[in-house]
């Protein structure tokens, strides 16, 4: 097991991750559905392979990431599991994905013709083909595009087509007016693909927001993102969910100094925060390098420390920060930036609408010189230390 050397750190849980699939899966007892974890961004901060493992433990039967070089990190690590790259992947790389039995995604007539000139002719290229029908990214947006893919496509038997989908812009609002015609439009363009009679195996639609909301809409596949970690896909919406989504982040730290100050002291850079009294200042070691930004410092942030709230003082440095205490506490009292402590919480949802911004932000912005800790049945199971 690894070990770090420094008092801040995050705590990953993995039973939260494995509920959170569990659950999802539940929605679709009667009727096939597979699971996707989207384990993008290092899984959204959380560690790929340690929350690939866990999704893939509680019955996802399949992995999406944003580029190849995460699938590459993924295999590397020992995941077997079936892999979806999300995102475009140059066509001179084709072979590296087959070599390691990693899905493409598809959507450009070029790409295709780029593509078969570096495969040979026993070779087998899984793609899905990517439809546009409302979020303005990537994907095919035309019929006649389509129909130009799909012709290449069913001539080539080096590819496999092995998935269809499409992403919502909108599933986790309140107004579904373009929700709807996003689904329309899938549901139009997936009966004209259909008339190649191609044994398309998966096809899916289902971000995190509308696999929860609207099971009826999804087919047989759903990416489960940000809900698997524990995080709603908007406030919005919270009250629509079919079940209690368990946060598996939480950010901690230890004070490395306490001090008692007079009135009148400054604080930090600038000294942008002057002491009002005779008040106990902490010391922690994290700051804006590990991802805990600046703004923390001007936006009312605060930490937990024995369930009460400390707030930030002054201006985060690079690797530190000042809080004020609410009594005097000893160096190396733990200290809670997201979590529970004592009964207390700050949610990630908190966090987030404290900087202006979403909760998939977030997780993904703590630095991965921050160590994570991964636990599992309330036992400490394997420390990352990317730093040694």
């Amino acid at each position: 097991m690894e070990h770090f050397y420094r008092d801040t750190w995050v705590e990953v849980d993995l039973d939260a991750i494995e509920q959170n699939v569990t659950n999802a899966l539940r929605l679709y007892k009667d009727r096939e559905m597979n699971l996707m974890a989207v384990v993008k961004a290092n899984g959204y901060g959380h560690g790929a392979v340690e929350v690939s493992q866990a999704a893939l433990r509680a019955g996802a039967s399949y992995l999406s990431v944003a580029f190849l070089d995460e699938a590459l990190a993924l295999r590397k690590a020992g995941i077997d599991a079936p892999i979806l790259v999300m995102g475009l992947v140059d066509a001179e790389h084709v072979q590296l994905a087959i070599k390691h039995r990693i899905t493409l995604t598809v959507y450009q007539l070029d790409w295709l013709e780029q593509a078969i000139s570096r495969l040979h002719t026993r070779d087998k290229l899984a793609i899905h083909l990517k439809l546009d029908t409302g979020m303005g990214r990537i994907g095919l947006r035309r019929e006649e595009d389509i129909r130009s893919c799909m012709d290449f496509i069913s001539s080539h038997e080096c590819f496999e087509l092995e998935g269809v989908f499409t992403h919502f812009a909108t599933a986790d609002e309140k107004d579904l007016t373009y929700f709807k015609k996003q689904c329309q439009r899938f549901n139009q363009w997936l009966e004209y693909i259909r008339e190649w009679q191609l044994p398309i195996r998966y096809v899916h639609c289902g971000n995190s927001a509308a696999g929860l909301r609207f099971p009826e809409k999804n087919f047989n596949m759903f990416r489960f993102g940000i809900a698997m970690y524990g995080l709603t896909p908007s406030p919005e919406i919270t009250d629509e969910l079919p079940f209690p989504l368990k946060q598996a982040f939480s950010l901690k730290s230890r004070l490395s100094n306490v001090k008692k100050l007079p009135k009148g002291e400054g604080i930090s850079y600038g000294a942008t925060y002057v002491t009002e009294g005779a008040e106990w200042i902490g010391t922690l070691p994290i700051g804006y390098a590990d991802g805990w930004i600046r703004h923390h410092s001007n936006a009312g942030g605060h930490v937990l420390i024995d369930g009460k709230r400390a707030p930030f003082v002054g201006l985060i440095c690079m690797d530190q920060c000042m809080i004020r205490l609410p009594k005097k506490h000893s160096i190396g009292d733990t200290v809670t930036l997201i979590g529970e402590s004592d009964g207390k919480q700050i949610t990630m949802d908190e966090v987030a609408k404290r900087l202006n911004t979403i909760n998939y932000e977030i997780p993904c912005v703590i630095s991965w010189r921050v160590p994570r800790i991964y636990f599992r049945d309330g036992q400490i199971i394997s420390v990352k230390n990317n730093l040694l």
